[in-house]
């Protein structure tokens, strides 16, 4: 049902006027933000959003893809609400605490094997890179002092600090840094060989197989680590790879003494169908990266796992020298982990990942019926509940719209106006909704996206 507007209101005004005097919001073209209202969401239930006057938005991104169970569940409520009476934050830095050694422990018990250390963080981008610094000093001590260049997928994205910069890069968001940005090797993935060669699936696959064997080998007395989303780039414009290809990195880095990091702030917690995406490709990483869901869409918390020996390459007496300098303040916050901790609680009692089972190909199927046919979408791109809608001005010669048509941001505001939130990655539309989500609110979304594409597209 289409939201229609409200009467003014002098206390939203109000707001608005300060958000615009005040807020400065991310990855937002702010001259046009202050140009529209902004949308004040006041709380939520379940899978929707609701705004200050009572409409209702269901949220097709889990809000910035971290919800998991749905908002304002009670349980996660009622444990936060616990562990207050307890403890709200205490430093891990010479301390512990019970939630956070009960979260460890839970999460090396259900991550790929071998992975059973665990270090805190705050957000995706803090675990990468926690994760760089761990491989770069772990090579150091091992006396493979060569061994400081990173290699990653092209067009990755794996956060905005500067080093998980470095091992990313879009040229729109990260321009401006290049000058500063390490001198990182760059493999190209299958998508990019499909697309830009003309190659079909097995072809691609092969090529890309045997490029990261050529290249990887070639450079491995300077690598310390190859980083990659497993089985689907999130913010490059969701763009998906196949479990094999994974599995070749995984062989070629191991032949060749390179360490694997998985990033898996966006793929993990059953993002893709598995509790981590690594798990489908049957593959253990070096280093792994959680953030994102692992609250349930909660608190802000992250995690590198790692292994023993590389674990064990940090141990020995302070005049060592060889503990890892690295921490944040709010490492290990008890509220986050006790909200993960529940989060893992629902999985079970929830049942999600066998709920996935049945949502995923409904998904597809949906997609496949209403919205791939449209005359102006060119890819539809699935990994679980990863959805990536590709727009283009002529789909049969894969020509974009001109950026400064907007089309993405466009169908995000049409589709808002008919209740329901998507954020496009430019003329990427995605969704990714709460895994909690049920086939009515996935009819809903997918009807409301399709409606919203074709109110945009076949309005030039």
């Amino acid at each position: 049902m289409q939201n229609k507007a409200a009467p003014p209101d002098p206390a939203h005004d109000e707001l608005a006027k300060a958000d615009h005097a005040h807020l400065w919001h991310p990855f937002t073209p702010m001259s046009l933000w202050l140009e529209q209202e902004p949308l004040v969401i006041a709380r939520a239930e379940g899978q929707e959003l609701i705004d200050e006057n009572g409409r209702r938005y269901l949220d097709g991104v889990s809000s910035l893809w971290c919800n998991v169970h749905g908002h304002n569940r009670p349980e996660i409520n009622e444990a936060i609400t616990r562990q207050l009476k307890h403890v709200a934050h205490t430093t891990l830095l010479g301390l512990t605490h019970r939630p956070a050694i009960e979260l460890a422990k839970r999460l090396a018990h259900i991550s790929p094997p071998k992975l059973t250390r665990v270090f805190y963080s705050d957000a995706g981008a803090t675990a990468v890179e926690a994760a760089l610094k761990m491989a770069l000093q772990y090579w150091q001590m091992a006396g493979l002092k060569g061994k400081t260049r990173f290699g990653s997928l092209a067009d990755a994205y794996h956060g905005d600090t500067l080093g998980a910069v470095g091992v990313g890069y879009s040229h729109l968001f990260h321009h401006f840094f290049e000058a500063v940005l390490p001198d990182t090797l760059r493999l190209t993935p299958p998508h990019l060989l499909r697309w830009r060669n003309g190659m079909t699936h097995t072809e691609a696959l092969e090529r890309a197989i045997t490029d990261a064997d050529r290249i990887i080998t070639g450079e491995s007395k300077h690598l310390a680590a190859i980083i990659v989303e497993p089985l689907m780039q999130g913010a490059a414009g969701m763009w998906p790879h196949p479990p094999a290809y994974l599995r070749a990195l995984r062989d070629i880095t191991t032949r060749e003494n390179v360490l694997l990091i998985c990033d898996e702030v966006a793929t993990g917690f059953g993002r893709t169908g598995t509790m981590f995406a690594s798990q489908q490709a049957g593959i253990s990483p070096d280093l792994m990266c959680l953030a994102k869901g692992i609250t349930g869409g909660y608190l802000p918390l992250a995690a590198t796992l790692t292994t023993d020996p590389i674990y064990e390459a940090f141990l020995g007496m302070p005049q060592d020298g060889k503990t890892f300098f690295h921490g944040h303040t709010y490492t290990g916050n008890p509220l986050a982990c006790v909200a993960a901790l529940t989060s893992l609680d629902l999985f079970e009692s929830d049942q999600t990942l066998k709920h996935l089972d049945s949502i995923i190909p409904s998904l597809q199927q949906k997609l496949e019926a209403k919205i791939a046919p449209l005359n102006h979408v060119a890819d539809v791109r699935q990994q679980g509940l990863m959805v990536g809608i590709e727009l283009a001005a002529d789909t049969k010669n894969r020509k974009a719209y001109p950026a400064h048509d907007r089309m993405g941001a466009k169908v995000g505001i049409e589709a808002r106006n008919r209740g329901v939130i998507v954020r496009p990655l430019g003329d990427v539309v995605v969704l990714m909704p709460p895994l909690s989500i049920q086939e009515n609110e996935l009819i809903e979304l997918v009807s409301v996206t399709r409606d919203a594409i074709l109110a945009t597209t076949e309005a030039r």
